[in-house]
């Protein structure tokens, strides 16, 4: 997920009239190449050559990498014509173009215009058109034919949108990351008995997240691979009857330390939890509680939401310990001292709602150091918690207020709602793993496709290193 950023121009345009543009006059700006740029070119023009945007294909290719496209550089020379000389109001007649070198990511160019002629009868102006990059050399040359403006014209420049490209391959790419480098671990699959979650598991294999021990009814598990093309060969199968005894048998492992990670199937959310919970070998004095992490592509950063899967209606105490499993997972995600919002309807603290109450105790306790690890800020309405602007326009000066690492939702049903309104409207990436247990849980929705539940593995990974640390 990569922001699109255009050059720091002024905030205002003014262009050259007719009558004031001279012979020989030119204007310059400059601009650098990123793999956004192409990248975003590629999207509005619908030009995917592979020169521009297959690494493997292009370094084979004459030029040995990747290069721009040729009409981004003409591009630049439209946008010059357009905002500096002749300015607003130019319009376009004609150009020709010479391309002489390839342009690559990290070149600087230098775009230059210079007037060549004028045609009082008509306003019409010839420009010289060069595109140098930072050796000096040539890359793009032509000559450009437009109609000069007459009236003078000096507006403020318009503000563009924020463009911000997400590429669907790379979902998950700094989180599949992150786990690559430590050793998998054994997992134990609860009833994996549709395709997704089945698939999702063996490719978390594949990926050398996790050990698999898949627990479901075999004859089942088969029919579902022999579907789905899925091969089981080599993969440790234990035949149950069915998911209730799926959930029983993973937690008996989890709980004797035979599993370092359990991973949920096809089975509801509640089937699985109180297997776990029948363990006593896999409480420890925390409270239970799901994260979700999410990768919204409006937003600079990764979102941590919870509680939004276990706990319907936390009281203050069960909130504190879904802050501090947050903020654990946080932790182990490479985040040193999260910024967690408490979330309420409103950021001011009111008994009409409870759930201010709450988040104004919690932030109390953070400050007696009854929670941990990071710095907390509440009760904050969800817009001046991620937004610096709302926060502004609202007067909140707070570390946390437009900058939020973690959201605590107020309960269960505000806290799904939301992260599957960032999932399904807002094209988030999402996954989420349960803590508080001895070991982790990584838990999806039924609804996930198995990269998510790839993404689920390598996040509960990483908690299982951590927890093998901690381990006295």
């Amino acid at each position: 997920m990569n922001d699109h950023i255009h050059d720091d121009l002024p905030d205002i345009i003014e262009n050259v009239t007719y009558a004031e543009l001279q012979v020989g006059q030119s204007a310059r700006q400059t601009r650098t190449l990123t793999a956004d740029d192409i990248a975003a070119f590629a999207a509005v023009s619908g030009d995917v050559n592979p020169a521009h945007l297959d690494t493997d294909y292009a370094d084979a290719t004459l030029f040995h990498g990747v290069i721009a496209h040729g009409m981004w550089g003409a591009a630049l020379i439209s946008k010059l014509l357009g905002t500096t000389l002749p300015g607003p109001g130019t319009i376009y007649l004609e150009q020709s173009l010479r391309f002489l070198k390839p342009v690559r990511i990290g070149d600087t160019l230098r775009i230059t215009a210079t007037v060549l002629t004028k045609e009082d009868a008509n306003h019409h102006v010839t420009l010289n058109c060069e595109v140098k990059n930072q050796t000096g050399a040539l890359v793009l040359a032509g000559v450009a034919t437009v109609i000069a403006p007459v009236e003078k014209v000096r507006r403020p420049r318009t503000q563009l949108p924020l463009l911000r490209l997400v590429d669907p391959t790379e979902r998950f790419g700094v989180l599949l990351a992150s786990a690559a480098a430590l050793e998998p671990v054994r997992c134990a699959v609860i009833h994996p008995c549709d395709t997704e979650s089945l698939k999702g598991a063996l490719d978390a294999a594949a990926r050398k997240l996790i050990v698999p021990v898949l627990i479901a009814p075999l004859a089942r598990l088969r029919a579902v691979a022999e579907e789905a093309h899925i091969s089981l060969d080599g993969v440790e199968i234990i035949d149950v009857a069915h998911s209730h005894a799926a959930a029983e048998k993973a937690a008996a492992m989890g709980a004797a330390g035979e599993v370092e990670m359990l991973m949920k199937g096809s089975l509801h959310t509640d089937e699985m939890m109180l297997a776990v919970l029948a363990q006593p070998a896999l409480r420890t004095k925390r409270r239970f509680s799901h994260v979700f992490r999410l990768e919204v592509p409006m937003y600079d950063k990764v979102l941590l939401i919870s509680d939004a899967a276990l706990n319907i209606q936390p009281t203050l105490m069960e909130k504190a310990d879904i802050v501090q499993n947050a903020i654990d997972l946080a932790h182990a995600l490479g985040t040193p001292e999260p910024k967690v919002a408490i979330l309420s309807a409103v950021e001011t603290v009111t008994p009409k709602i409870a759930s201010t109450l709450d988040a104004a105790a919690l932030c109390k306790m953070a400050e007696r150091r009854q929670i941990t690890g990071g710095v907390l800020d509440g009760p904050l309405a969800f817009d001046n918690a991620i937004s610096p602007q709302a926060a502004r326009i609202k007067g909140i000066d707070s570390p946390v207020a437009g900058h939020a690492d973690i959201l605590i939702a107020p309960d269960l049903e505000a806290g799904n709602m939301l992260a599957k309104q960032l999932e399904y409207l807002a094209g988030a990436a999402t996954c989420g793993v349960v803590l508080g247990a001895a070991l982790p849980i990584a838990l999806t929705s039924r609804a996930d496709a198995a990269d998510a539940r790839v993404a689920s593995a390598a996040l509960a990974l990483l908690l299982a290193h951590r927890y093998r640390k901690e381990r006295p």
